[in-house]
């Protein structure tokens, strides 16, 4: 019978899936807790000092932590280096200078930069999402047609 560890695989960084896995949870406990308190509530000083903490240490995970073990990750189990050029399916990236008709060289640290950037981008997009629900929860949208001033409902003909 064969074990087979599933971490010790290559490319499978612990820290990396653990700060993923955090933040994913973390996130979601923010729409728990959005779903439970009934909007208008008035904020305490402490439950505000906890909400600010509790934010600043998601962004820290999400922002510090999680591209920072990206990072790591790449160079150091994946071996991208700036000395190992990224030539694609077929060389179709393969430069110019070498031969190639890609206009210019490019190696595989700079594909994980720009895969870091797409990282932070995603969560980015993540967080206003979460401002935009968090400030319209409880919101209902209005099915009421406009009124004209005789009290008939103006529809607009197509």
């Amino acid at each position: 019978m064969l074990a087979i560890n599933i971490l010790k695989w290559p490319g499978m960084n612990q820290a990396f899936l653990f700060s993923l896995v955090l933040t994913i949870i973390l996130t979601g406990l923010i729409f728990v807790y959005g779903k439970r308190r009934p909007i208008g509530t008035p904020v305490s000083w402490g439950e505000a000092m906890i909400g600010s903490v509790y934010a600043f240490f998601v962004m820290f995970i999400a922002y510090g932590v999680l591209p920072h073990q990206w990072l790591v990750h790449v160079q150091n189990e994946l071996g991208w280096r700036s000395d190992k050029p990224f030539l694609g399916p077929g060389s179709i990236f393969k430069s110019k200078a070498k031969g190639g008709s890609f206009p210019f060289d490019i190696n595989y640290l700079q594909i994980g930069d720009i895969l870091v950037t797409g990282i932070y981008g995603v969560l980015l997009g993540v967080q206003i999402y979460t401002w935009v629900w968090w400030q319209k929860r409880g919101t209902k949208k209005s099915t009421e047609v406009e009124q004209s001033t005789y009290g008939r409902p103006l529809v607009k003909k197509a």
